[in-house]
């Protein structure tokens, strides 16, 4: 009997176009900490994909069961249990990982969660690390296309604390924490995938 699982359209809609640049950046052997598994469409996928990587799925307390029927059933081995992770909660448990990934939860978290992020990625992240952020996001302000003005003001609607945020301000979050935006590659749907690397910021590089 099939069990019936939590599902995303959005996640089956992007894993391919997300998986594509993971691979360009994802390139070597590490641990992949994902921070908001949800439903786990992305930790299958992607792990099944690039069998060189370990996939530490993780998420918020009181969503961290979504994922886990859908890993078990895809019983792979390179997918490692799923762990709770509350941002807020600092310091964060031990997280040994090389690569982190996040999507769509920029515009979902509250502020002051998406700093508590970067500050964990940023303390765990080594030298030859990256982390990938994947989702809507605003420059200078501006929204990129008339329907992500549109999800913003949903959001908005929803809860105070959710919303597009600026390119501007994730950039300023990574530098505080000893990261730089290295890509920002334009994705379908008027999403982006930026790539924080360790370093001193020398000027992002734009990538269509």
């Amino acid at each position: 009997m099939t069990t019936h699982l939590p599902f995303s359209q959005a996640c089956e809609n992007n894993k391919g176009p997300i998986l594509e640049r993971l691979r360009e950046i994802f390139n070597a052997p590490g641990t992949v900490l994902e921070i908001g598994t949800g439903t786990g469409q992305h930790a299958v996928h992607f792990a099944a994909a690039m069998p060189h990587l370990q996939w530490q799925p993780t998420d918020h307390p009181a969503a961290a069961h979504l994922a886990v029927a859908r890993l078990e059933q895809a019983a792979l081995p390179n997918i490692l249990p799923m762990r709770k992770l509350d941002v807020n909660n600092t310091p964060w448990p031990t997280l040994d990982f090389r690569w982190a990934f996040s999507a769509n939860t920029a515009h979902i978290m509250a502020w002051t969660e998406v700093e508590q992020m970067f500050r964990g990625i940023g303390a765990g992240l080594p030298e030859d690390g990256a982390f990938c952020l994947y989702g809507p996001f605003r420059h200078q302000g501006e929204f990129t296309s008339e329907s992500n003005r549109a999800f913003d003001q949903s959001l908005r609607s929803q809860a105070q604390h959710m919303g597009i945020r600026d390119i501007e301000g994730f950039s300023a979050l990574a530098e505080a924490v000893g990261l730089v935006l290295r890509e920002d590659f334009a994705m379908p749907a008027n999403n982006e995938m930026l790539v924080f690397v360790p370093g001193r910021s020398t000027g992002m590089r734009p990538t269509a």
